[in-house]
């Protein structure tokens, strides 16, 4: 018998307005005739222990109820194990969080449309990249940025996220002032082989930010990485070198069309894995998560996880 979806609500999500919303967005599911067995996170961090116990007890289907952050906790405790064990897990995603970017790259901005793409229950296998660090492992299926990303990402969750996607854009002009550079050294390759990155060549010019995004979009409606193919099994690496703070402000608009890759200071890359040398601890922004990280490698996992979109 199959068993009921497992839905985890993260309540803080979307400045606290998630917990309201989220009755009776599952009195809506159950309504349209779905089985939805609902657990509401108490911290931070209860997501993915959550979705480690129902895996555990058996099962494969899974609703986010949040934002992107409770999808990544989600993702983080049914990986590795659904992957190594062949197992085949779904989830589908009810956007109630702040940035909701996950959904874009389907063409679901709303509530509603997600609602739908629950309810229709057809299912797109998207790739899901597993990251290697010094303390052990995560994963994501957004995007994970170096430098300037995550400085904005900090800044907007310490002063600016009760203004929902526009408080990263308020975050970005206040970083401008305080421009920094990263000098990250990693290799990249189009196989996942030790031998293919032991013969790619060293990256570590200064940059203004470097992005290695599985999908389009990040912090809401910002396309980071227009050519992205959530399942291509390949991460799209766009690297932004030196740019002056003028460059930037003007620049950084474009984000929300995806043109800003044509400004002559952006690079584009493909790859299947990425492996990081000597960076130390970095600020990192993994699918709008604030973390501290020494990186060791990137792999992506190909159509991993099943998206009900």
């Amino acid at each position: 018998m199959t068993k009921p979806f497992f839905a985890i609500v993260n309540g803080a999500a979307g400045g606290g307005r998630c917990r309201a919303r989220a009755d009776q967005a599952t009195r809506r599911l159950r309504a349209g005739g779905l089985e939805v067995d609902v657990h509401l996170t108490e911290g931070r961090g209860h997501a993915t222990e959550l979705a480690e116990d129902a895996y555990d007890a058996g099962h494969r289907r899974f609703i986010s109820i949040g934002g992107d952050g409770t999808s990544y906790e989600i993702v983080n405790g049914l990986f590795p194990r659904a992957h190594a064990e062949g197992e085949r897990v779904q989830m589908g995603m009810l956007p109630l969080g702040t940035g909701n970017s996950f959904l874009r790259d389907f063409g679901i901005t709303n509530e509603d449309a997600a609602f739908d793409a629950i309810m229709r229950g057809r299912t797109k296998p998207v790739d899901v990249v597993r990251v290697t660090h010094s303390e052990g492992t995560l994963h994501y299926i957004n995007t994970l940025g170096l430098g300037f990303v995550p400085r904005a990402g900090a800044l907007t969750n310490k002063h600016f996220k009760g203004l929902g996607p526009a408080g990263y854009v308020a975050a970005v002009v206040a970083c401008t002032a305080d421009l920094r550079y990263l000098r990250a050294r990693y290799r990249y390759a189009l196989g996942a082989a030790e031998e293919e990155l032991d013969a790619a060549a060293l990256e570590e010019r200064e940059n203004t930010f470097v992005s290695f995004s599985n999908s389009k979009y990040t912090g809401g409606a910002m396309m980071m990485a227009p050519a992205a193919d959530l399942s291509d099994g390949l991460l799209d690496i766009v690297r932004v070198n030196r740019l002056s703070r003028l460059d930037l402000i003007t620049t950084f608009p474009k984000i929300f069309t995806g043109t800003f890759v044509e400004h002559p200071a952006v690079e584009q890359a493909l790859a299947a894995a990425v492996r990081f040398e000597g960076t130390g601890k970095l600020d990192v922004l993994v699918d709008g998560e604030q973390l501290e990280l020494e990186l060791s490698t990137l792999h992506v996992l190909p159509q991993a996880l099943e998206v009900l979109a």
